[in-house]
């Protein structure tokens, strides 16, 4: 494979010429950055990565900490790094939590110690470990779907979200409406979606008992869980169901089905997240589109914004959109 000095040789130019070709740096003349491409092109010459990581103190290496790694909605958010990422000759390095907030610690400082130009966290749960580390890292930082302090965000507006889709049952004639969540830990998801019910119930005057508020995990069998809890414990049986995640909602949906009940000519379910299955289910699943592939893109964006000199702190609030489907 040939060499810088080769391709100087060649071109009849100094090695700092053809450097500065390459790393698309400093003055060069025409004719000699025509000679040095012509060079390049002719040898097949291609630049050692490692070394111009080394000059330019910059690996092109971002690294992104999912917390599920298997899940439609992390495939697309990666989905909308990569294509800005990609663009700017950026590669990504992914990590999975698992939904273990030590891994969130462990994996900072793995991509700290490989010298990433920029991370992009999407957190479960926001502790004063994990503010603390990230506090101490000195690199590029956003975070998505969660809150932190003095750095860059990218956020939904969850409380609303889950708001107006309790508001569009109420709209609908659903009166008794239960409600499947995730622990309160995780601030977006498990505590403001629930605040946003609870609001849009107290605010039209409507009970909520106590049964009918259950807490799973992401996943669908928690959901088919929660639901037969509302349906063994509730006094009175919920005519509708909002749950936080599509996921839950569809674990629900299986279980109001083998209780033989109808939807929603008997109980009505919505979700959140908009994910490919929703549309396929039987019946379609009402629910709210939170757009991650715009979310990745504004993210990467604003990584790039800081690595390229800017240490301005900006939170970025992404709008969804209420999709209603046949379950409601």
């Amino acid at each position: 494979m040939a060499t810088i000095k080769e391709i100087a040789e060649r071109a009849s130019v100094s090695r700092t010429t053809v450097s500065r070709v390459i790393n698309n740096s400093g003055y060069v003349s025409e004719d000699a950055k025509s000679r040095v491409l012509k060079a390049i092109e002719e040898t097949g010459y291609i630049p050692s990565e490692y070394a111009k990581s080394l000059r330019t103190k910059k690996t092109k290496v971002i690294g992104v900490i999912l917390p599920k790694i298997s899940t439609e909605t992390s495939s697309r958010l990666v989905k909308g790094l990569d294509e800005v990422f990609a663009k700017e000759g950026y590669q990504i390095l992914l990590t999975n939590t698992n939904l273990d907030p030590e891994k969130e610690i462990e994996y900072l400082r793995l991509l700290k110690s490989r010298h990433v130009d920029g991370i992009i966290l999407s957190a479960t749960i926001i502790n004063e470990p994990l503010v603390e580390e990230i506090n101490q890292l000195n690199i590029p930082f956003v975070t998505v779907g969660q809150h932190i302090s003095g750095i860059s965000n990218v956020l939904f507006d969850d409380y609303q979200a889950s708001k107006d889709m309790v508001h569009l049952m109420i709209k609908k004639g659903y009166k008794e409406i239960a409600f499947i969540g995730v622990d309160e830990e995780d601030h977006s998801v498990g505590y403001l979606r629930k605040i946003g019910y609870l609001d849009a119930m107290k605010e039209n005057n409507l009970p909520v008992e106590e049964s009918w508020v259950q807490k799973g995990i992401f996943d669908v069998d928690s959901g088919y869980h929660c639901m037969s809890q509302i349906m063994k414990f509730s006094k009175q049986n919920p005519v509708a169901v909002l749950a936080v995640t599509d996921r839950l909602a569809i674990g629900a949906m299986q279980y109001i089905k083998e209780a033989g009940l109808s939807i929603p000519d008997e109980i009505a379910i919505a979700g959140m997240g908009d994910s490919e299955l929703s549309r396929f289910i039987s019946p379609p699943l009402t629910t709210i589109d939170f757009s991650m592939e715009y979310v990745g893109s504004e993210a990467a964006g604003l990584l790039l914004e800081q690595i390229n000199g800017s240490n301005t702190e900006e939170i970025r609030k992404i709008k969804y959109r209420l999709i209603e489907r046949s379950s409601i």
